[in-house]
Parts: C-alpha cells; structure tokens; sequence
C-alpha cells in the first residue's frame, strides 16, 4: 500500500502551478518563526489602520497530485496509512501554509510562487528599485539646491513673524467684526431703503398716470385751442366779410324787372299789360315801409306828421298826434272804387320820403354834395327831365303810377348806399336830429 501515496504540494498563487516544496521547509525552529513575524520593512512608522483592517492571505489547501490527476482535476489529497501518519502530514502541511502565510502578510505578493514566477517578480521588483534609485538622487540633488539657494530661517525671526501674524490675526478679527456690525447696519438700511423705493415707485404710478391725464387734457385742451383758433380765424374772416358787406343790400334787394321796380322780387305797381296781385303789392309795400323805418333809425330821423309803421302785408301809416291809421295796403276791384285812404297813405309816405333825402342831404360834410336821382318835393317825386309823378292811384293811370313807384324805390336804394357809406367812413353814431 506505500507505493499508492501521494505526495501533498502546494500551488503558485500566479499560475495556480502545482509546487513540491524543499525538503528544509517541512520544520523550522521557534527562534525562525519569531524572526518571520518581524515585519519586513525597517520603518518605524506602522500604518495602524491598515494593519487593524487586515487579515491573513489564506493559502488554498494543498492537493494530491500525480501522474493519472491533471491541473485541472479535482482538488484534494487522500491519505492512506495509519492515524500516526495522518497527524504529522496534518502538522507539516499546518507548518509551511504558517510559513506562506507570514510571508504573505509581511508583502503585498501572496506566497508560495514557482520557480518562473519567482525570477519575473524579482525582475519587476529590480525595475522598481532601480526608478526608486533614480528618484532618490533627484531628490537628494533638488534637497541640495534648496540648502544652497536659501537659508535656514531662525527661530526668533520665525517668532517675531508668528507674533506679527497673531496680531494681523487679531486686527483683521476685529476688521471682521466691524464690518459684520457694518453689514448689519448696511442690511437694515437695505431694507430701509426698498421700502423707500416700493414707496416711491407707487408714487411714479401715480404720478405718471397723473401725467398721463393731464397729458391728455393738454392734448385735449390744444385741439380745443385750435378749434377755437380756427373758429376765430374763420369769424374774423366773416367778419371782415361782412364789414364790406352791405346788410340793407342783403336784406333789401332793390331792383327792376321791366316796367316794374322790385324789392326782394315782390313787383311794386301794376300794368294793364301785366297785372300784379294785390298780394304781391301789399308784401311789396311791407318790405318798403321796413326798409325805411330801417334807415330813418340809422340817421336819427325824427317825422313830423306821419310816422310809417311796417306791419307785413297791413303796413300802415301813423298820424302822429290824432291816433290815426292810413292803409299801405289794398284790397282789389276797379280803379274808381278804390280806397282813399290808400291814396292819402301813399302820399303820406312820399311826405316821409322828402324828410328822409334832407336829412341826408343835411349830414353831407366835407363840401360834398349828395343828391339823389329823383328828388321828391310837395308831395310829388320828379324824374330827370322834370316831369312830377304823384302817388294817388286814383288820379293818375296805372303806367304813371307804376313808373313813381319805380322812382320811389330808387330813392331808397340811393338811400341804403349813403347810410351804409356813412358807418364805414365814421363808425360813429349819428346825433339824434333836433
């Protein structure tokens, strides 16, 4: 049976390469064993946390092998013989993985390693040595520079300069408390300050709105002065219009349509050719009377006997002092039927007519002579070649009577240019006649 035991190995911790381990490793002394768990390293200096952190490498079991068992095969050994044999296989083999394991926690490489393995890690660890070298003399070099470029303060100049930086120290603590005093007081005047600015920044609102209102009031306002510059400007033109208009001409048209003197176109007479409605006479007679009245007030005239009365179609002549009424009007049928009291009113009114162009003829000034073209005398209006025309419908015909009335009308028309002439020149109101 002792030719079927196998031997027990350990394997590489590299290339898990089986390894038969030296003869002189199966037992060491104590005085070995307390040399290997000195630490490999002479420094003094230990690294505590590591060392409390750490653990010892474990070294995979050994495993039987042979030539019938390949690397990749089951792991594990048998042991045939008898139990005194199993307790010192079990004692060597507790021996070395103590070894390995002392090994391996003094490195950071985890023992055992073949042969290979050994000779690449010693090279790897030469290469190493070698840069630590070179690094080393660098530093040795740059330490000397260092020495001979400065030199090596003193320790009263490092006192005097550690008591300097005490008191920069307690300067600048002191520096730091009053500006912490200082931003204290700055904050709160921050704060101060944007209550102010919220404040004020309501009052811009209002205020620009306010602007805003009165802006447009302005704009308002200057429309409205424009306008009213406008209106201005186009009543002084109105004005100066009217200035050289002649308002007795507007409101009194006095002209001619054939045989017949017109007055804002109501025909004053009649033919037996071209008869005229009574209507049209009367209206014709009503804006006559309203012209003179008109004009005897702009010259102050005073009448003496008669005073006409306009009154539309019905004008009248007034007695004065007999509260009498003479009819500017008729009212139709044959010529001996007529009414008198027409004739004697026409009459009367030819009587005011000659008050009215001496009077005018009296406010001639300046040895100006004013004349009109048919001059009224007793009662009768006489043309150019001296021919007198009465007013009386009843004694005379209708052509005669038609032709005065005609010359009556252009006395007034003369009389509208001379009172009108008469303000532009003065301006100023006639004296009232005495």
């Amino acid at each position: 049976m002792a030719e079927d035991k196998v031997y027990v190995s350990f394997t590489c911790q590299r290339c898990s390469q089986s390894l038969k381990l030296d003869d002189s490793l199966h037992s060491f002394s104590e005085h070995i064993s307390a040399e290997l768990n000195l630490p490999i390293h002479s420094n003094t200096d230990i690294d505590l946390e590591s060392q409390a952190t750490s653990f010892d490498h474990y070294v995979p079991p050994c495993r039987l092998s042979d030539d019938i068992v390949s690397r990749n095969g089951t792991s594990g050994f048998m042991l045939i013989s008898d139990e005194n044999e199993v307790d010192l296989l079990s004692e060597n083999f507790r021996i070395k993985a103590k070894l390995f394991d002392y090994l391996s926690g003094s490195s950071d490489i985890d023992h055992p390693l073949c042969e290979e393995c050994s000779d690449y890690l010693i090279e790897i660890l030469e290469q190493q040595l070698e840069a630590t070298k070179k690094d080393y003399d660098n530093y040795c070099e740059y330490y000397k520079i260092l020495q001979s470029e400065r030199d090596e303060p003193k320790l009263v100049d490092l006192e005097r300069e550690l008591n300097e930086l005490c008191e920069e120290e307690g300067r600048l603590l002191a520096e730091l408390e009053a500006m912490k005093s200082e931003e204290e007081i700055t904050m709160k005047t921050i704060v101060q300050q944007e209550e102010i600015a919220k404040r004020i920044m309501k009052e811009e609102d209002v205020y620009w709105k306010e602007c805003v209102r009165h802006k447009q009031e302005w704009l308002d306002a200057e429309d409205e002065g424009q306008s009213l510059k406008c209106q201005l400007s186009s009543a002084e033109s109105h004005l100066e219009k009217l200035k050289h208009t002649n308002v007795f001409n507007g409101a009194f048209h006095i002209w001619h349509q054939g045989h017949f003197g017109t007055i804002n176109n109501f025909r004053l007479g009649t033919l037996p050719s071209v008869p005229v409605t009574w209507s049209e006479i009367n209206t014709a007679w009503g804006q006559t009377v309203l012209l003179f009245c008109t004009l005897a007030r702009k010259i102050n005239l005073n009448f003496e006997t008669h005073r006409p009365v306009p009154y539309g179609s019905h004008s009248y002549i007034e007695v004065i002092g007999e509260n009498k009424k003479l009819p500017l009007y008729g009212s139709g049928g044959p010529k001996y039927l007529w009414d008198t009291k027409f004739d004697t009113a026409m009459a009367a009114f030819l009587g005011c007519l000659q008050q009215f162009t001496e009077r005018v003829e009296e406010l001639e000034k300046n040895d100006k002579v004013f004349k009109f073209p048919y001059r009224v005398m007793n009662g009768k209006i006489e043309d150019s070649d001296n021919v007198k025309y009465t007013l009386r419908a009843t004694i005379i015909s209708e052509e005669q009577w038609t032709k005065a009335l005609k010359f009556m009308l252009t006395d007034l028309k003369w009389g509208i240019a001379f009172v009108a002439s008469l303000f532009d020149n003065n301006g100023e109101e006639i004296p009232p006649q005495r």
